[in-house]
């Protein structure tokens, strides 16, 4: 895994050595993302410069230098990545004449475009990527991204000048970037605590869609691949074996692309959180491996967001080599003046603490980090997905004259009272029903009353302000994915259709985004099997019936992991990967963000309308309610605001 860079001076006037000044300055801010080896390659003649840092990963000598020149001389990449099946191309390509310098996957990759052309060389990768080609007979620059979108990619016009790197942090050193605020996105990453793409939060300025192609000449991104299509045609032509064929199938495929993803020349490891995803992924790394596998987990001493003790009896049972660490909130807290240097942009999905810090104690055993991501939208497991669906088949019926009461008396309680009562009733509750944050659960269950149709509940769960511009001095949300049904696929149930728009939307805009940068940010390498293509594409053709089960999701994976682990060590409620952000704001974390809440402050920066965040900031710092996300979504931009240059925004 590396980190890429570039430009292209429209013009052609600038000379060699300002351009290498230029391209060097740009690749070096992405020094975390590959400290082993650094590269550039300038043709000013025709004003194309290109930018790399390396994380040696495979072959790690000289022979994977980048940027590298394939051997018929026509292409040039900088690549961020790894092709998993590099090993198989490169087989076929050695039968068909070529002749390898080195072992790099990248080298592959060249041969792969000199031999199949782009759009059929890349259709043919199993891997995460983000690359930039340029093809010196064309005298063009093609960028791509993986299917999923592990690996990210930015670009735009400035000017004459076109920009592209794998974090914003690599576009802005260059003397053309405009630092101007999109108050659109803004809008959108108050809604969603992440800007979803195409949109960043700076005018001008682009997020590559996953699984398309842009050839720099003025065209809109190419997709190769598309997640829609996948979906619909595997819910149109479903797996038709029994159950146990179908468990037989998917364990094959996990296996396989677990294996392919153990490939390094490098200390390697796993996440383990101790749920479902991480669990199978780990049991499955240590049945092929002769040795224990090392696993990490971090835990935290407030009992109700600590998972730490159900990943240590995993890791004992599995015989894994496991390391945990348990972090003081001060550790905790320490992270957060770090964030916005990591994320260049507002991102506040609160998640990303833990998982810096799990990442930062990893990188100190290994540099590859295999993880569970992805386990949830494709298997069924997030709570919407079964809540959502009986909810509404329950009470989707009743007129809106009484929807609304009812979602006025579910929250004429406080999330906090909530919690009280439910902690009373604990020991009489089944276990389905004990859930860590029932207050903040019932919360969003009002919402789903007072909703009118399924397609605004979605929404609903999915938002966190549900009137940005209320929020906002000005800016309104742009179309999106969500907003805009011809984005959606067509699927015949509502729970097939959120799975669908999680995997487009919240997985690539916020996931993988946060487990990029996490682990970039300490130069670890994070690799993801559930996102293979092929494990992708099996898991749309599995009936939902297989997935979701008795109120409780991920039914066949549950299968397959239970060949490796006893039920009892993995039969709990399903909780996030959280941190008490709600007491922190309360106590040490107070005066920090009294001070980025400052209602004068607020008006003077000219963004937000301080009396809508006032007011939530005074009811929760009395416990009236839980605001706790809405909130946070203004600090990180806060904080990151406070990092530019030009706070105004103009």
């Amino acid at each position: 895994m590396c980190g890429i860079t570039g430009f292209i001076d429209a013009y052609r006037q600038t000379s060699t050595e300002k351009m290498e000044f230029v391209v060097q300055k740009m690749a070096n801010t992405l020094e975390h993302r590959g400290p082993d080896d650094r590269g550039i390659w300038v043709d000013a003649e025709n004003g194309i410069a290109l930018g790399h840092r390396r994380l040696a990963i495979i072959d790690i000598s000289p022979e994977g230098h980048q940027p590298m020149v394939s051997a018929n001389a026509r292409y040039v990449i900088v690549f961020n990545g790894e092709i998993y099946n590099f090993l198989e191309l490169r087989v076929e390509l050695e039968r068909l004449g070529y002749n390898f310098r080195g072992y790099s996957d990248t080298e592959v990759m060249l041969a792969s475009f000199s031999q199949w052309g782009l759009n059929r060389a890349i259709q043919r990768f199993n891997g995460m990527f983000a690359f930039a080609l340029w093809d010196c007979q064309e005298r063009v620059l093609h960028l791509g991204r993986d299917r999923l979108g592990e690996k990210p990619l930015y670009y735009g016009w400035m000017g004459n000048t076109f920009l592209f790197g794998s974090e914003l942090k690599a576009l802005k050193v260059h003397p053309a970037f405009k630092g101007e605020i999109n108050r659109d996105a803004l809008a959108l990453y108050l809604r969603f605590n992440y800007i979803p793409a195409p949109h960043t939060i700076y005018q001008g300025i682009y997020k590559l869609p996953p699984a398309t192609i842009l050839t720099c000449n003025g065209t809109d991104p190419v997709p190769y691949w598309s997640a829609k299509e996948v979906a619909q045609l595997g819910v149109a032509q479903p797996f038709t074996g029994s159950e146990t064929d179908a468990i037989a199938k998917l364990e094959d495929l996990l296996a396989d692309a677990v294996a392919l993803r153990m490939i390094a020349d490098v200390p390697l490891g796993a996440f383990l959180s101790g749920g479902i995803d991480s669990s199978t992924i780990v049991a499955l790394m240590q049945a092929q491996s002769s040795q224990a596998v090392k696993t990490f987990t971090i835990g935290f001493d407030e009992d109700a967001y600590n998972e730490a003790k159900y990943a240590k009896a995993i890791a004992q049972h599995l015989g894994t080599d496991h390391t945990e660490i348990y972090v003081t909130p001060t550790e905790a807290l320490a992270v957060i003046p770090q964030l916005s240097t990591l994320y260049d942009e507002p991102f506040s999905d609160a998640s990303q603490i833990p998982t810096f810090l799990v990442s930062q104690m990893a990188r100190q055993h290994v540099t590859v980090s295999l993880s569970g991501d992805g386990g949830d939208e494709l298997f069924g497991g997030y709570n919407r997905y079964f809540w959502g669906r009986s909810i509404w088949q329950k009470t989707g019926w009743i007129p809106a004259m009484f929807r609304e009461p009812a979602a006025k008396a579910l929250t004429s309680l406080s999330p906090k009272t909530w919690d009280r009562i439910f902690a009373h009733s604990h020991s009489l509750l089944p276990q389905r029903l004990r859930q860590l944050t029932p207050g903040d659960n019932i919360h969003k269950l009002a919402e789903v009353f007072a909703v009118s149709n399924p397609e605004a509940m979605y929404t609903g769960l999915v938002s966190h302000w549900k009137q940005p511009a209320a929020v906002l001095v000005s800016g309104a949300e742009p179309e999106t994915t969500i907003s805009d049904r011809q984005n959606w696929a067509k699927l015949p149930d509502f729970t097939q259709q959120m799975m669908y728009l999680d995997t487009v939307t919240y997985l690539p805009d916020d996931i993988l985004v946060k487990v990029d940068r996490a682990g970039m940010g300490v130069s670890l390498e994070g690799r993801i099997p559930f996102l293979d293509h092929r494990v992708v594409e099996f898991a749309w053709r599995i009936p939902l019936s297989m997935k979701i089960r008795h109120g409780q999701g991920k039914w066949l994976l549950r299968q397959i992991l239970y060949k490796h682990v006893p039920k009892t060590l993995l039969e709990r409620p399903k909780s996030g990967f959280g941190i008490p952000i709600d007491s922190w704001l309360r106590h040490p974390l107070r005066d920090w963000a009294e001070t980025l809440l400052d209602a004068e402050r607020l008006h003077r920066e000219g963004f937000f309308n301080p009396q809508p965040i006032r007011q939530k900031w005074k009811e929760h710092l009395c416990g009236d309610r839980n605001w706790q996300y809405y909130l946070w979504d203004i600090l990180m931009f806060q904080a990151w605001l406070e990092k530019q240059s030009t706070p105004s925004g103009n």
